[in-house]
């Protein structure tokens, strides 16, 4: 072969080599390209596990989040069929925040702002509105034209808000806490048992630090605030109390017979009938009667036999007959007439009303039977019931005042009469009898009147409306006014409460001012924002700006 040929022979094959590298260089790329791909599409599929605070973490099997060290949950929803499962599973976000519809989630969770529970999107809303991606609307336009009304100028003021208080001596103790669980609480560094979260370090600041509330002036008008001054004056211990008027017992008179026989002429025929001292009731026909009447007689005639002895038996005789319920002018009468009297009349010993009667005319009646009842209503008496804590208020001769409305009478001056030595084993309270002049009889038995129990005074004592008070069951608390636009919630110790006036016996000054409307969100607030002061303590600002989850 000559040299030409040669050299002919090795530029044709240096040529096709260049074509076969050109040709085949785009098909290995192609395939090492293709194969890549397949490789991040099969890593995807199998990404089963993701951290709920940060879904772009996956893995394929369990293990932790390289930014919080939670632990990966396995993603249930997840199609590894599909090429896009994962991209599917963070665009499918069915539940958002009712507050700020621009916090979402692809399952039930809690918003981050304001720890409102997620609510599911319904399928009317996931429709796509044309016009979400324009930069304005009609209720901004609207608010931009419309000025805002005096009512959403005062709901817009900012709500109330903490004041830093003034830190104790002490940095207070070093605990490690859970940013996701509060309740996990550690007193040295390690993770969470439930989320796998690293504990966080808080200072625990003193109990003893007063949480102040800042609330702006348009926030009080809102709210209706008003206060009063604590004053030091007298607090009398005064009971206002319901009592029942009663029979005066001591002025109830029975009606007996002390000797068998039968009613003649009965004078008495009603409950209720008001009958007077000397009045005639009835008239009694009895044997006995009869031979008394004529022994007293026989009596008299030896009398002017034997002066001696005659005195004598006439005196017994007229004591017998006084024994026998006779009256001294029917003996009278008997005297002067000289006659028996076969039908001995019964008169009325006191004025009053007839309260029970058990007789009727022609009735035979015996000793022991009580004919009538009748009971005197120019005195009552007016039992009222207080409770065991105001019991050692009161003592006999106490000035009381009782009124009663429908009847026209108020503020009847009288005395406690008697306290009875025990309690009512059903309301646990204290029966006190109060004994009332009636001159007009306008009281009548069974009436329900208003009464007020004196006890003895309190003087210079610490007193507020006892509306200022909130009533928790474990402590009594008031809000104090610190200055104009600051308050802080305040526990007091209460002593005795009376005429619309609570005792303070500790937590309060002379001069302090309290919140007596108003004041139940303000202490709700200091309760809230205290307890995440001494949790957090002078450094939850520092670690809130370091970790971005201190506030989940």
């Amino acid at each position: 072969m000559s040299l030409f040929n040669v050299t002919k022979f090795r530029s044709n094959a240096v040529v096709c080599a260049l074509s076969l590298l050109l040709v085949t260089a785009p098909i290995a790329g192609y395939s090492q390209e293709h194969q890549s791909a397949a490789t991040t599409e099969s890593q995807l599929q199998d990404s089963h596990y993701y951290c709920p605070m940060h879904p772009e973490e996956t893995s394929h099997e369990p293990g932790r989040c390289a930014k919080c060290n939670m632990f990966l949950v396995k993603d249930e929803q997840l199609d590894t069929s599909s090429p896009d499962g994962q991209a599917k599973r963070v665009a499918d976000k069915d539940y958002y925040c009712p507050m700020h519809p621009e916090v979402t989630s692809h399952e039930p969770d809690r918003c981050p702002k304001c720890n409102m529970f997620l609510v599911k999107e319904e399928e009317e809303e996931n429709q796509i509105d044309e016009h979400a991606g324009h930069n304005h609307s009609a209720t901004e336009l609207t608010n931009q034209s419309e000025p805002q009304s005096k009512a959403e100028q005062l709901l817009s003021q900012p709500k109330p808000t903490l004041i830093p208080a003034a830190q104790s001596s002490g940095d207070g103790n070093v605990k490690y806490v859970c940013p996701m669980h509060p309740h996990v609480v550690s007193d040295v560094p390690g993770t969470c048992p439930i989320c796998g979260m690293n504990l966080e370090k808080v200072n625990v600041g003193a109990a003893t630090e007063e949480v102040v509330v800042g609330v702006s002036g348009g926030m009080q008008q809102a709210l209706g605030m008003r206060s009063e001054q604590v004053t030091k004056g007298t607090l009398w211990k005064l009971v206002k109390t319901i009592g029942t008027v009663e029979y005066n017992e001591n002025a109830i008179g029975h009606a007996h017979t002390r000797v068998s026989g039968w009613l003649e002429t009965l004078m008495v025929h009603t409950v209720g009938q008001r009958v007077k001292k000397g009045q005639l009731l009835y008239e009694l026909y009895s044997p006995e009667l009869i031979n008394a009447q004529d022994d007293y007689m026989q009596a008299v005639d030896y009398l002017k036999q034997d002066k001696n002895r005659g005195a004598g038996l006439l005196r017994k005789a007229r004591l017998r007959l006084e024994l026998l319920g006779v009256s001294s002018s029917t003996i009278k009468q008997l005297e002067r007439t000289g006659e028996t009297i076969y039908r001995v009349p019964y008169y009325a010993e006191q004025d009053g009303f007839v309260s029970q009667l058990s007789v009727r005319h022609g009735m035979y009646v015996e000793p022991g039977n009580t004919l009538f009842e009748i009971v005197d209503l120019s005195s009552v008496w007016v039992i009222a019931d207080v409770f065991e804590n105001e019991q050692s208020w009161l003592e006999q001769g106490r000035p009381v005042e009782v009124t009663s409305a429908a009847q026209g009478l108020f503020d009847l001056e009288s005395t406690i009469d008697y306290i009875y030595p025990e309690l009512d084993p059903v309301s646990r309270a204290m029966r006190v009898r109060v004994k009332l002049d009636n001159p007009g009889k306008l009281l009548k038995p069974g009436t329900l009147v208003d009464v007020k129990l004196f006890g003895g005074p309190q003087r210079d004592v610490l007193s507020i409306p006892t509306e200022a008070l909130i009533l928790t069951g474990r402590e009594n608390r008031v809000v104090v006014q610190r200055d104009d636009n600051k308050f802080a919630s305040v526990s007091v110790k209460v002593g005795m409460i009376a005429q619309g006036k609570a005792e303070i016996t500790e937590g309060l000054n002379a001069g302090d001012k309290v919140i007596v409307s108003g004041q139940f969100l303000l202490d709700s607030e200091a309760s809230i924002q205290g307890s995440l002061q001494r949790l957090s303590g002078s450094n939850s600002s520092e670690n809130t700006a370091s970790d971005p989850h201190a506030n989940h």
